[in-house]
């Protein structure tokens, strides 16, 4: 039994929490940048790839192009920029495979709860395993991997009389195998980047397809193929070519997203016109395409070749702007008076989003609450030690900013080793303790994001106490040589 009593739990110098885009490319980091720390991944499926591998409903793919929403590391050599979920994954895997990160994955295997002891300078995590007991794992760095939103629930906006509706009713993020709507009438509720993907690709064999929003948001059409990247890759390296062709879509998406900032009238003027052109004179794009915001206060929807448009034109599928007042047994009762038939109902209302992947946080015992303390550069939370978190750009892609975060950690991880330093933890000087606050993504108004804001940790008003949101921003703010950096305390 005194054995037993003094077993100590496994210890690594890193853990990784989730699988997916962000971890994987984390871990591919790791392998290459800080050779002589250990590490594992912890993922709470039975696979890779994470929201790449979890959707799987009609026509799921990427909003943004893959020459950004690639890793840094990795050329995306796929003929089309705008891939297909599928082709995503099988990315993500060939990554994974090439830098030998398989065998550091622990599948069915979920982070339930970090406590850091400031006497030992370690985390002690208590993992949940599918189908096991719990165990607990000691690590010196804790780097979050986990995405942004739960993984076992979606937003439930509360639909009236729901219950009532003798049809089906199915959830993007729990598209059912055995599901087909092959001549059937479909109504998707929903307006952003999951509803107009689902809408061209479920028109294609259903009877009828509808898109019920209660308002419009901003839809930009764009070819899925780059002549750009694909004229480059004929002519030069691939490495060269995936990098020039970064470059460019990285100062494109910055110029577009700073334009909408000076010039929103004109930005949204162009926009419309182009949703015009697609559609006619005779379509109501004030009433279905004209959103009440102004461009990029929410995400902009990518249209690829404008399949959404030829879909409309084609009679094949229409939006309806309406509020829901009740379901019935055979559809939705609108609130103008119409009656939507329906044999399918698709839910897509958005994510729910959590912190930290949903587990619970402490300092030597010390409940953490988020929302009390505040963001360091967007990647790590004042008085929390050893622990970094991704989340990438809500307007650009994610990836450009969970390679910046994967950077920083190693060599934040290579620094530590350099002095010997077994912690570090940003502190908010007390003269800065009163700095206003604002919320930890400010300037965008999307509800999946609105909603969980008051959970987040609080962004100040100068740097490094802030979360930018921009590239350029970034890179300034993470290049900063650690040694100077007053707000980040090194602990032997």
């Amino acid at each position: 039994m005194g054995q037993l009593k003094s077993m100590q739990p496994e210890h690594l110098d890193v853990v990784i929490v989730g699988a997916g885009l962000s971890g994987i490319g984390a871990a591919c980091h790791l392998t290459e940048k800080c050779p002589q720390r250990n590490y594992t991944l912890l993922e709470s499926r039975a696979a890779i790839g994470g929201t790449w591998d979890l959707f799987r409903y009609p026509g799921i793919r990427s909003d943004s192009d893959m020459h950004t929403l690639g890793y840094s590391f990795k050329p995306w050599e796929g003929a089309k920029a705008i891939a297909d979920g599928a082709s995503i994954l099988e990315y993500v895997r060939q990554t994974a495979d090439q830098h030998d990160v398989y065998r550091k994955v622990r599948f069915g295997q979920t982070l339930v709860a970090a406590n850091w002891c400031s006497r030992t300078s370690c985390w002690t995590l208590k993992v949940a395993q599918k189908n096991a007991v719990d165990i607990t794992l000691s690590c010196n760095f804790l780097y979050m991997c986990s995405g942004y939103y739960s993984y076992q629930q979606a937003h439930d906006p509360q639909l009236p009389n729901i219950k009532s509706f003798a049809g089906r009713v199915v959830h993007p993020q729990f598209w059912p195998e055995d599901i087909d709507y092959r001549d059937k009438k479909v109504v998707i509720i929903g307006s952003g980047a999951t509803a107009v993907t689902l809408l061209p690709a479920m028109a294609e064999t259903a009877a009828s397809v509808v898109m019920l929003q209660r308002s419009p948001s901003y839809v930009i059409s764009r070819p899925s193929e780059d002549w750009f990247a694909n004229t480059l890759r004929k002519l030069l390296p691939a490495t060269w070519a995936y990098s020039l062709t970064r470059k460019r879509n990285t100062l494109y998406q910055e110029a577009l997203y700073k334009f909408t900032r000076y010039a929103p009238q004109f930005v949204k003027k162009g926009l419309l016109a182009k949703v015009r052109n697609e559609l006619g004179d005779a379509y109501d794009v004030d009433r279905h395409f004209t959103p009440s915001y102004n461009p990029w206060d929410q995400r902009l929807c990518l249209v690829p070749d404008g399949d959404l448009f030829a879909a409309l034109r084609a009679e094949r599928a229409s939006v309806v702007t309406d509020q829901i007042e009740y379901f019935t047994q055979t559809g939705l009762q609108l609130a103008s008076g119409d009656h939507l038939d329906a044999d399918i109902v698709v839910t897509a209302t958005g994510l729910k989003l959590v912190v930290h992947g949903g587990a619970a946080f402490s300092v030597d015992d010390e409940v953490v609450d988020f929302a009390k303390l505040w963001t360091y550069k967007g990647l790590m939370v004042s008085d929390v030690p050893n622990m970094v978190s991704t989340f990438g750009y809500v307007n650009a892609s994610w990836t450009l900013r969970a390679d910046l975060i994967a950077e920083w950690v190693c060599r934040t991880l290579n620094y530590m080793t350099a002095t010997e330093s077994a912690s570090v933890v940003p502190r908010v000087p007390e003269a800065l303790l009163n700095m206003p606050s604002r919320d930890w993504i400010d300037s965008f108004s999307a509800g999946y994001i609105s909603r969980v804001m008051h959970l987040f940790p609080q962004q100040g008003d100068s740097a490094p106490w802030i979360n930018p949101q921009d590239l350029r921003a970034d890179r300034k703010l993470f290049k900063q040589p650690l040694e100077s950096d007053s707000a980040l305390q090194f602990k032997v």
